[in-house]
């Protein structure tokens, strides 16, 4: 009677202890394997900031490549480009001092000269090189323009162009020979409208009419 009484009371002790240690067995093996997972993200993170600098460095010495190829093909053709600006130049003349009421061959004359205008300022963009002529209105442009002279104007406000006198070009972004341009001065522009109603009177001065 004693003994299975001493016998019942080990065996729940036994059991219990071979469930700590299960338990412990897969406490660990999730513990390692929550390390191994973490370590695995870590290095999927590593992998990937060394990609983004590989594909940011492959980017960085293609456009250094671009603007190296650019600034080679720009200086081999730079002095070529400035002697045919002369050429333009001379075409341009001849085309604004043609007659605008010529007969049927000076006609024809004007027609060759402007097809021949046409080409050659298509062969210029064809190679990078732009031409340059800002129109009325236009924002004035220090690093395409060169103001030759300042005008009132009430057609164009102050600071833009009011006319080219000779067309600049620009090369690959960079200024080859820039516009000689007429700016209007400060102030020009349409007249607004007067808040007050001003009205000018016999002397030629101006007063108030709702004062």
């Amino acid at each position: 009677m004693t003994d299975t009484t001493n016998s019942d009371a080990t065996e729940p002790s036994a059991l219990d202890e071979a469930l700590a240690h299960a338990e412990a067995a897969l406490d660990g093996q999730g513990s390692d394997d929550l390390s191994t997972v973490d370590a695995l993200i870590a290095e999927r993170d590593q992998w990937k900031d060394r990609a983004m600098r590989a594909a940011a460095d492959a980017d960085n010495t293609r456009r250094r490549a671009e603007t190296q190829m650019n600034d080679a093909r720009a200086y081999a053709i730079q002095r070529f480009a400035k002697d045919l600006l002369g050429v333009a130049d001379t075409l341009e003349r001849a085309l604004q001092a043609a007659p605008k009421d010529a007969d049927s061959q000076a006609a024809g004359l004007i027609t060759g000269l402007e097809l021949t205008q046409k080409s050659l300022l298509q062969a210029f963009e064809a190679n990078g090189l732009k031409r340059v002529a800002p129109g009325l209105g236009e924002a004035f442009d220090p690093h395409l323009h060169q103001a030759m002279m300042e005008q009132p104007s009430t057609e164009a406000p102050g600071g833009t162009v009011i006319q080219t006198m000779q067309a600049g070009y620009e090369l690959f972004g960079r200024t080859v020979r820039p516009a000689m341009v007429v700016v209007a001065a400060k102030g020009s522009g349409p007249q607004g409208h007067n808040p007050y109603g001003a009205a000018a009177s016999a002397s030629g001065a101006a007063f108030d009419g709702k004062a």
